[in-house]
């Protein structure tokens, strides 16, 4: 998966958030799961994006050091 699939499919999951029938948590573990392969292929993470990511971790407890 390239860079450009990887931030469309970001965006698809941030839709799917915002939409009715989205559950949030499951939504929130993929958009984590293709960040994390963002960092994995050595891509930097958009600010907004990380600061997205930062406001779900806080939002659903999952920050460092809970869980």
């Amino acid at each position: 998966m390239d860079k450009v699939e990887l931030e469309a499919a970001v965006l698809d999951l941030i839709d799917e958030m915002e939409g009715p029938m989205g559950d949030a948590h499951e939504i929130y573990e993929k958009l984590r799961q293709t960040i994390e392969g963002l960092r994995a292929m050595g891509m930097p993470v958009p600010d907004d994006l990380a600061r997205f990511e930062r406001e779900l971790e806080e939002e659903f407890g999952m920050g460092k050091g809970t869980g």
